[in-house]
């Protein structure tokens, strides 16, 4: 198993931006913090009111956004543009090449989002973009991304499945494998949790290259993102 507690995370802090990396970005470089499997950015970002990320480039990368607090605005080169708020997932498959811009949409509070990046399983397809609601706080687990849109989920050009689940104290949560030889990657939103022998914390990480099933223990009310990719290809 990999640890990365919280306070080992990147940090970067731009005033109108303060960003937690999980995983190496921008300035934050750490040789043996590259990628997990096909993960290869876990940040978690606090924009403040009435700033943003400018129009800026991507391509041939899967980029999920979610929004824990306040609402982001986006516009992008696709011609799609709206409002993403706590509760909504996002993702773009950036392709051949995509513009785009993420705003916070209030001039009073920050808003607080994970964007996350995964390497995708084709190169050079056409841009995509995927935005929906998904009722996360009254299911017990809701799959929000997947490679065929499963469960209502959102599409990505990825063998990946990401969940969130809603774990009560006291209260266990079993994780199976959707595809043998994916690797799973922990998130803990917000409680405390074991997990095969290993306790986390609001912010924690934990990678896990390989196994069948993880058997998640909450110890607090928790929230937790469970992040399911491939690993062959991407040591």
């Amino acid at each position: 198993m990999i640890s990365h507690p919280s306070e080992t995370r990147g940090f970067a802090n731009h005033g109108w931006l303060k960003s937690h990396h999980t995983f190496s970005f921008a300035n934050y470089y750490n040789p043996s913090r590259m990628n997990f499997g096909a993960l290869r950015v876990l940040n978690d970002d606090s924009v403040a009111s009435g700033n943003g990320f400018g129009t800026h480039p991507h391509r041939d990368m899967e980029i999920i956004s979610i929004p824990l607090q306040g609402t982001l605005k986006h516009q992008d080169s696709q011609g799609n543009k709206g409002l993403i708020k706590k509760g909504e997932v996002q993702i773009m498959s950036a392709g051949t090449g995509i513009t785009h811009s993420e705003e916070n949409a209030s001039k009073e509070e920050d808003v607080k989002f994970l964007q996350i990046w995964v390497m995708p399983k084709e190169l050079g397809i056409p841009p995509r973009y995927g935005q929906k609601e998904f009722n996360l706080k009254d299911q017990a687990s809701t799959l929000i991304v997947s490679p065929d849109g499963r469960e209502g989920s959102l599409v990505i050009n990825q063998d990946a499945f990401f969940t969130v689940a809603n774990i009560e104290p006291g209260k266990e949560f079993d994780y199976k494998l959707k595809l043998p030889g994916n690797g799973l990657y922990l998130f803990v939103l917000g409680g405390e949790i074991e997990v095969n022998g290993a306790k986390l914390k609001t912010r924690d990480g934990l990678g896990i290259p390989a196994l069948e099933r993880a058997l998640v223990k909450a110890s607090a009310k928790t929230e937790l993102l469970l992040m399911e990719v491939p690993m062959k290809g991407f040591e």
